[in-house]
């Protein structure tokens, strides 16, 4: 068992990840699993990204929607026309996540992370919320950036299960999820 899952049940634990290939479409899947959630009455907690496309740009504008309601943050910055590398900007990613936790409660009946990725392989990012999520017994769905799978399962102790990346199995999965954790309380 890993360190920051002292002081909660593995039985009681739900903990899913999903992986989409293709630019942008994980994020179509978890935005659209968040709203249609928002929409059946579940209490969400975490961030879900849109992307803004740029006229005469490869590059788009990435925005991280903190759940439930807010606020939307960019999270990436413009490097120029010449730049080739990320443009994420750390710092607002952070503030972000920041924002996500501070919405995180006992209460939350799922925290859907956007992404794990660079930051949180090396243990920035949104590793803490979803640690603090387990620890309250919160279900977990994760969007994996297949590149990070083994910080990933490093992460997690291979203690996250797959979900298929469909609406129909996300949707299940999370009202699964939900409906336990609910009966449980």
């Amino acid at each position: 068992m890993l360190a920051w899952s002292a002081g909660f049940s593995e039985d009681a634990m739900q903990f899913a990840y999903v992986t989409l290939p293709g630019r942008g479409s994980l994020d179509l899947l978890l935005s659209g699993l968040a709203a249609r959630g928002l929409a059946q009455g579940w209490r969400l907690a975490g961030a879900v990204q849109e992307n803004v496309e740029r006229a005469g740009s490869e590059k788009c504008d990435m925005d991280l929607r903190v759940l439930p309601n807010g606020p939307v943050m960019r999270i990436s910055q413009r490097l120029g026309s010449g730049a080739a590398g990320c443009t994420l900007d750390p710092t607002a990613l952070e503030t972000a996540v920041g924002e996500a936790g501070l919405r995180l409660t006992a209460d939350s009946d799922l925290l859907i992370v956007n992404k794990f990725g660079r930051h949180e392989s090396e243990g920035r990012g949104f590793r803490e919320v979803i640690a603090q999520a387990l620890e309250l017994e919160v279900p977990v769905l994760v969007g994996l950036n297949p590149g990070y799978a083994e910080a990933f399962d490093s992460f997690c102790g291979g203690m996250a299960e797959q979900v298929a990346p469909t609406a129909a199995a996300l949707e299940a999965w999370c009202r699964a999820a939900i409906d336990n954790r609910r009966q449980a309380a």
